[in-house]
């Protein structure tokens, strides 16, 4: 990208040029997933209303497709009410502070081979601070509300997304042992040769342990206590509406897809191919599937997207203890298992590590 500007901007600095081309690139980005965010909640309605015999939305646009414009358009004009005795300041800047990491955990993904809008080395760290900084939203949401139902549904997402975040870095260890990189690319590329050098088969206990926190971080069902509709009345965000109510929204969908993306990244190979090795590039039409392209990130991040709308559609809402002790008492310890497993066979290489 930054070689096209550079011959529309050639009166420019190289500087200013790649400045240009950074600013570009994260527009295009940030564009690109707010549209996802939009549409996943038109997939959600459409998958979900198949699986329970509905039709789903399907009157703004063929078969219901403008609807997330309407959607986006009713929360826009609609007015912003604000306690009387909340803290105004705080209250409006919690969905900011909730919707910005959500966002900018998107600059260290790599979407295709060679792009990644920042190619961090500790890319893997980034993710976790950017991951840990939405908690902060969620908690000053529940107080600056000064709602006694919206922080006890703050104090309780808080602590469901702390445990399983634990459980998501001691997950991410263990890939960081079998890439011996925290670069995403690299992580990437260490995976590239076909499906049998995925990490998911060395390391399926710890995708199983990623994938299923992910769920529960992002407070999707059936760990969707924070928001439980029976008991405290949608939870931390009770008392936000019309454009703060659609930033929390907005965060939440957006982390839902960078779970799913980051899920293939981490343990799927990313934008390689499964059928590597198993077609030869040189061959006309069918050579195309061979080859790494976003295609391949896009139909695996695609994939446990909809096993996030899957599970909302069949399994039942989970009580808070069963959840906290699914997170405390069976992931970390299965994490803590398998890595010490994954370093003997380091030590000793033998198996997939040799």
């Amino acid at each position: 990208m930054t070689e096209i500007l550079g011959n529309w901007l050639a009166f420019l600095p190289a500087e200013a040029v790649e400045a240009v081309a950074s600013l570009v690139a994260i527009l295009a980005l940030a564009i690109v997933v707010i549209l996802c965010v939009a549409y996943a909640t038109w997939l959600e309605r459409k998958v979900i209303g198949f699986m329970q015999l509905r039709q789903g939305p399907n009157r703004v646009g063929f078969r219901g497709l403008l609807q997330p414009f309407a959607d986006v358009l009713k929360l826009l004009v609609k007015e912003i009410v604000i306690p009387g005795r909340a803290n105004r300041w705080l209250f409006l800047t919690a969905p900011v502070l909730a919707l910005v990491p959500a966002l900018a955990a998107w600059a260290v993904v790599p979407v295709f081979p060679g792009f990644a809008i920042a190619d961090l080395d500790a890319g893997l760290l980034y993710l976790l601070s950017m991951t840990s900084l939405g908690i902060y939203g969620i908690i000053l949401a529940g107080w600056a509300s000064n709602s006694k139902y919206a922080l006890l549904g703050a104090m309780r997402s808080a602590a469901q997304m702390v445990a399983y975040e634990i459980a998501m870095g001691f997950a991410l260890v263990g890939v960081l042992m079998a890439a011996g990189s925290l670069n995403l690319g690299e992580i990437v590329a260490r995976q590239s040769g076909g499906v049998t050098q995925w990490f998911i088969f060395p390391l399926a206990p710890l995708f199983l342990v990623y994938f299923i926190s992910g769920v529960a971080e992002t407070n999707r069902a059936p760990f969707d206590v924070a928001e439980g509709e029976s008991e405290i009345v949608a939870g931390f965000h009770v008392e936000y509406g019309g454009a703060t109510f659609a930033m929390f929204f907005l965060a939440e969908y957006a982390n839902m897809i960078l779970i799913a993306a980051l899920t293939a990244v981490l343990f799927l190979g990313g934008w390689d191919s499964p059928f590597h090795g198993l077609v030869d590039p040189g061959w006309p039409v069918v050579g195309i599937l061979a080859a790494p392209s976003l295609f391949w990130l896009a139909a695996k991040t695609f994939l446990f997207l909809f096993v996030f709308l899957w599970l909302r559609a069949t399994f039942p809402r989970y009580r808070y203890d069963q959840i906290m002790r699914l997170g405390w008492k069976v992931f970390i310890p299965v994490t803590l298992v398998w890595i010490s497993v994954e370093a003997v066979f380091f030590t000793l290489q033998i198996g997939p590590f040799a």
